[in-house]
């Protein structure tokens, strides 16, 4: 199986400006492929520096120091030093993502919140509504909400939104930040088999994960962070009872 991704001494260090240019250090020297078509779990304690690894994958952090090779549909790109224009096309076409919350345009329905990545890429508005309407109705969002604004929503509701317009496009790259944290069982299960069945088969997966039992459902490996260093990359069984709740 090819490499979609291959993370090499990939680092970041945060100066706190307020506390006199203070150093704090997210991760140092994080070393790991990613394969192509699968579904990589990263997990560790509050602070180990899961989230702002993920960040500098997609970039919304930028690297203190490494390179993250990514595997384009037009060839082989450094997310970690390429040119701005380069990786909002890349995120336009090819890379997705989803934090833990949503932050959505002003009084716009929830519907058209999901369906504007599917409108940016030529997809007609009926057909990208409909499409925005059945995740919703996946994700078990009422159908009374459909045409509200989410910023009246519950952070469930709200998480619901945000994952369903980040799934909506079909991205090549899905990056997932604590993607299921505000929902409930039901709809966690809900979120997993629509992560399943609704992404293409050669769709990758990169997310950060607390509850074991996502993990255990969704990933194929595992990549563990503790206080900002690796500590290991293992198929998901043999992790076990050592997956942090």
């Amino acid at each position: 199986m090819s490499e979609i991704l291959s993370i090499e001494r990939l680092s970041k260090r945060f100066e706190m400006h307020v506390l006199g240019d203070k150093r704090v250090v997210g991760f140092e020297d994080v070393s790991f492929d990613v394969r192509r078509g699968e579904f990589l779990a990263i997990v560790g304690e509050s602070g180990s520096g899961k989230s702002s690894l993920l960040k500098c994958l997609y970039r919304t952090y930028a690297p203190t120091t490494g390179h993250i090779e990514y595997a384009g549909r037009e060839g082989t790109i450094d997310l970690a030093t390429c040119a701005e224009r380069e990786l909002l096309a890349l995120r336009e076409s090819e890379i997705g993502y989803a934090s833990q919350f949503l932050r959505e345009i002003p009084r716009v329905p929830a519907v058209d919140v999901v369906a504007r990545p599917l409108r940016e890429t030529g997809v007609d508005a009926d057909e990208a509504r409909a499409t925005a309407r059945e995740l919703l109705t996946r994700l078990r969002l009422p159908e009374e909400l459909f045409d509200a604004y989410p910023s009246t929503f519950s952070g469930g509701e709200r998480q619901r939104v945000n994952l369903a317009r980040a799934i909506a496009p079909n991205p090549r790259l899905l990056l997932l930040d604590e993607p299921t944290s505000a929902l409930d069982p039901k709809t966690r299960e809900s979120a997993i088999d629509v992560l399943d069945s609704y992404l293409d088969d050669d769709a990758t997966l990169v997310g950060v994960f607390h509850n074991r039992d996502v993990v255990e459902a969704v990933a194929d490996r595992v990549v563990e962070l503790d206080d900002g260093q690796l500590q290991s990359v293992r198929p998901v069984g043999e992790f076990g009872s050592e997956v942090a709740p």
